[in-house]
C-alpha cells in the first residue's frame, strides 16, 4: 500500500496491535479485513499464540453456538466427546470475527457475555470456563443502522467498537492498483516473468473495481491464464 489513505490505516493497525483493544474492522466486501486482522494479531504481543478466524454467516445457525463455546458430551444428538470451540481454541491470542453483523440477536447476547465476563460456557455445560483472548471483528455492513434497526445490539456494538478501523475502497486508493498487481503477480509461478502493457495497467487502474482487491487479484489470475508471449495486454474487442 503506496496510497495515503492505507497508509493512514497501517498508523492505526500499528497503534492498536500493542494494546489489548478489541478492534473493528469496517469495509466493503474484498477490502482485505482478514489481512488487516492479522497484522493486528501477528504485530502484538500474542502473536505466537493463535490466530482463528470464524466467518460468523457461513457457519449453520444451529452450530455457532457449538462452534464458539464448544460443547459437552451428550450435549445434543451427536455431540459424542467434549469439543472445545473456538474461543478454547484461540486462548492466550486473538479470535477474528469475520462478518459479526451477521450473528443473530440470541448469540449476540452471548457474545457480550464473553467480552463482559471473559468466560464462556460450553453448550450442554454448567461450569463457566475462563478465557483469556482478544477479540477482532469485522463487518462490510453498518452496524450503526443495523443498532436503529433493531438488528444489532447497541451494547455489544459500543463493546466492538472501541478501536474501529475503516477500510477505503479500492476505487478510492487507486494508486496502489500497480503495487497490487505486480504483488499478485510475484505469487504466481507463471507470473512472475510476465510484464504487462502499458494499455492494460491504465485499463486496470481506472476501473472502480466493486469488488476491491479480491476482484482484482482474480482478474490477474485470469491474465496471467490468458497471457502470450510473456506480455499482458488489454482485450480487442472484434
Amino acid at each position: 500500500a503506496q496510497s495515503q489513505p492505507m497508509q493512514e490505516v497501517l498508523k492505526l493497525v500499528a497503534k492498536v496491535a500493542g494494546t489489548e483493544s478489541t478492534a473493528l474492522i469496517l469495509g466493503e466486501s474484498g477490502t482485505g479485513k482478514e489481512l488487516i486482522a492479522q497484522a493486528i494479531h501477528y504485530n502484538s504481543p500474542r502473536k505466537k499464540k493463535p490466530f482463528i478466524t470464524v466467518n460468523c454467516p457461513s457457519i449453520p445457525e444451529h452450530l455457532i453456538e457449538s462452534e464458539l463455546f464448544g460443547h459437552v458430551k451428550g450435549a445434543f444428538t451427536g455431540a459424542m466427546r467434549d469439543h472445545k470451540g473456538k474461543f478454547e481454541l484461540a486462548e492466550g491470542g486473538s479470535l477474528f470475527l469475520d462478518e459479526i453483523g451477521d450473528l443473530k440477536q440470541e448469540l449476540q447476547a452471548k457474545l457480550l457475555r464473553v467480552l463482559q465476563q471473559r468466560e464462556i460456557e460450553r453448550v450442554g455445560g454448567e461450569k463457566p470456563i475462563k478465557v483469556d483472548v482478544r477479540i477482532i471483528a469485522a463487518t462490510n455492513r453498518n452496524l450503526e443502522t443495523l443498532v436503529q434497526e433493531g438488528a444489532f445490539r447497541e451494547d455489544l456494538y459500543y463493546r466492538l467498537s472501541v478501536f474501529p478501523i475503516l477500510l477505503p475502497p479500492l476505487r478510492s486508493r487507486k494508486q496502489d492498483v500497480p503495487h497490487l498487481i505486480q504483488h499478485f503477480l510475484s505469487k504466481s509461478p507463471l507470473g512472475r516473468n510476465l510484464r504487462i502493457h502499458p494499455d492494460a495497467l491504465d485499463l486496470l487502474s481506472n476501473y472502480d473495481w466493486p469488488g476491491n482487491v479480491r476482484e482484482l487479484e482474480n482478474v490477474i489470475e485470469r491474465a496471467v491464464i490468458l497471457a502470450e508471449n510473456n506480455f499482458i495486454t488489454p482485450l480487442i474487442a472484434q
